[in-house]
């Protein structure tokens, strides 16, 4: 996929947890997991505002695009 969704990068800098930040965002682990994990296929957009709220930064920092390597 040539969406990479670099959560982890963004919850090391902001020194937070998976749990954490799932119960900040009332997020289940297993979808927030699968978020970090770049294993989604989509995300709503209400769940990306309440994770920029929650590590105060802007989508960008947690979406990165990537050209794929098949096309």
């Amino acid at each position: 996929m040539a969406i990479i969704i670099n959560l982890d990068v963004m919850m090391a800098k902001r020194k937070k947890g998976l749990t954490e930040l799932a119960g900040e965002i009332d997020l289940t682990l297993a979808n927030l997991s699968i978020l970090k994990n770049n294993k989604a296929k989509a995300i709503r957009l209400s769940t990306l505002n309440e994770i920029c709220k929650a590590l105060d930064c802007q989508p960008g920092d947690l979406l990165q695009y990537v050209e794929d390597e098949d096309s």
